[in-house]
């Protein structure tokens, strides 16, 4: 079965179930500056698992395009890529576990035909916070699931939150249990190196997870765990990982997502994909990611979004510098010619050096591109070692500044959605309007990072505002938040929504539907209207008074300023 036979399936099988097939979102979210890419189905969604009505309604399926970096550095085994689909479906307080576990049981066994036999579940096996999940248990049980093939797991790994564990939930953010589904293939045998006996959560490659549904029941306040009057589903299942389980073969590169690359560059390189297996790996996944985001109107570059997909293109470039005879998307062919003008550059200074120590393998890494594994195999063929463990701690200390000085820029937006960094962001929407009604409308947003003690808001300006204007924005703020008018929020065509005069992002693509906020009875006549994605207060009175502490040129033309919030409600 190919994999786009498995989407349609999937989509359909739903859509007879009550649910509203919804468009994916962009790999790049215009609304969500929290995050560099799109990295599930269900982040999109987050607001509305939070409470908020979607305009399509409680049932929802998709099947969304995503990208994860945090496994970059495993590509090259049999199951791990950066860029992946994710079938989705949602209950946004609408059905629970007695229906989202019969369904995608049904969906695996009977509309994909997967051996029973075949298929291992997991359950939450409770903590001191949580009870165990006794009725997932039964149902699974009730559906014929022996009890052989039920496992049960803790918080890191049948536990869902956008902050992991539930002692490491913010005040604010929601969680669950959740429900793993695994595919066993009986071709694999286990390693013992991976533990003495296998299971589903195994590392040996004799299980593969192929679909997870969470409960979100649950919200952390300040006396800890608390039941959501809205429960939802979120059912997450990888297109590439289900349509393997299909085949009965583990490796994901063997299906029809990949293969086709894989076969042009056997021809091409004469080398053998069996022989090769994570060089290839490497390149069919690095090559579909970049196409993605070049399809995203991602460039390559120094800074964000474009330089993870120059990182893709010089790392699939070094393991086969002659894929640009097969590669006939312009922008990546571009920069692969200019990526072997460095290449070059790089093998000169290999040249120049007798002994390549860790620090050395680890500087060529970051100055010339040059992946770890290729250095090493340049100074085999010489019959020298480079030093692993020293080149680990060199990457470790540059991980480690890297983090440091991305934090503000990666972050980006929102630190957690707990009400003091929720009043903030309220309050940084009033900012914004007032800058632009004392400054002009060539106040737009260039960057904002907001945690619970402030929010940090740039914009372009060519000099400092005098202490007239921030008296005067300061005020004006403040006026509206004494006037306590509610703030709501609408739902439309985003032509229709440029026609109110809603600020927007000029260098951000859009989905075709959007959410304007709006602080004031009506949109047209609102104090603020802007493109976004939530959260906010339901009135102006629950942030509180603004002060505007400090501000601070940031480079040419731009101007940051720090606002915090007093005497909250």
């Amino acid at each position: 079965m190919r994999s786009n036979d498995v989407r349609e399936k999937y989509l359909k099988f739903f859509e007879k179930r009550g649910h509203k097939i919804i468009s994916p979102a962009p790999l790049v979210l215009e609304t969500d500056p929290t995050t560099l890419f799109t990295s599930s189905g269900m982040q999109p969604l987050v607001p509305y698992l939070m409470g908020e009505k979607h305009p399509e309604g409680v049932r929802l399926v998709d099947s969304q395009p995503s990208i994860r970096l945090q496994d970059i550095e495993e590509v090259g085994d049999n199951r791990h890529t950066t860029f992946f689909e994710m079938l989705g479906n949602w209950s946004l307080g609408d059905y629970f576990k007695k229906d989202q576990l019969p369904w995608i049981w049904e969906f695996l066994t009977k509309e994909l035909n997967l051996p029973k036999e075949k298929l291992y579940v997991s359950i939450f096996e409770g903590n001191e916070l949580v009870p165990k999940d006794l009725e997932s248990k039964e149902i699974w049980l009730s559906l014929g699931v022996s009890e052989s093939h039920i496992f049960e797991y803790g918080v890191k790994k049948n536990w869902w939150s956008r902050s992991g564990t539930p002692d490491q939930m913010p005040v604010g953010e929601i969680g669950g249990p959740d429900s793993e589904i695994f595919y066993e293939f009986t071709s694999v045998e286990h390693q013992h190196e991976f533990g003495s006996k296998c299971h589903p959560n195994c590392d040996c490659g004799r299980f593969l997870e192929i679909g997870n549904s969470v409960f979100i029941q649950y919200k952390k306040t300040d006396k800890g765990l608390e039941e959501l009057p809205q429960k939802n589903v979120d059912f997450g299942g990888g297109l590439e990982r289900i349509t393997a389980a299909i085949n009965n073969d583990p490796d994901i590169f063997k299906t029809d997502i990949y293969w086709p690359s894989i076969q042009k560059l056997e021809e091409l390189t004469g080398k053998k994909y069996k022989d090769n297996m994570a060089s290839f790996r490497i390149f069919a996944d690095h090559l579909r990611a970049s196409l993605a985001l070049v399809n995203a109107g991602v460039i390559p570059g120094n800074k964000m979004q474009g330089y993870i997909l120059r990182r893709l293109i010089r790392r699939m470039t070094t393991k086969f510098p002659e894929i640009d005879k097969i590669i006939d998307n312009t922008v990546i062919g571009d920069e692969i010619k200019k990526f072997k003008i460095t290449l070059n550059k790089g093998l000169k200074e290999i040249g120049k050096i007798d002994k390549i120590t860790g620090k050395i393998a680890f500087d060529l890494y970051q100055s010339y591109g040059f992946p770890l594994e290729l250095t090493v195999e340049l100074f085999k063929e010489k019959g020298q070692e480079v030093d692993l463990e020293e080149f680990r701690k060199e990457f470790e200390v540059h991980k480690d500044k890297s983090k440091s000085l991305s934090a503000g820029v990666f972050k980006g937006g929102l630190a957690d959605h707990s009400p003091g960094v929720v009043k903030l962001h309220t309050a940084t929407h009033l900012l914004l309007a007032s800058l632009r009604k004392v400054l002009g409308d060539n106040v737009v947003q260039m960057g904002q990072n907001i945690t619970k003690e402030r929010s940090r808001f740039d914009f372009p300006n060519s000099r400092k505002l005098t202490v007239e204007e921030l008296t005067k924005v300061e005020d004006m703020i403040n006026n509206v938040i004494k006037r306590d008018l509610p703030v709501n929020f609408a739902v439309m065509p985003k032509e229709e929504a440029l026609k109110t005069g809603a600020i927007h992002a000029f260098n951000e693509k859009y989905a075709d539907t959007v959410k304007v906020y709006y602080v004031g009875s009506d949109l047209e006549s609102a104090f603020s209207k802007e493109f976004c994605g939530g959260p906010h207060v339901a009135k102006t009175s629950e942030i509180g008074h603004v002060t505007i502490n400090k501000q601070e040129k940031i480079g040419s033309g731009l101007l940051r300023v720090y606002v915090v919030i007093s005497n909250q409600k």
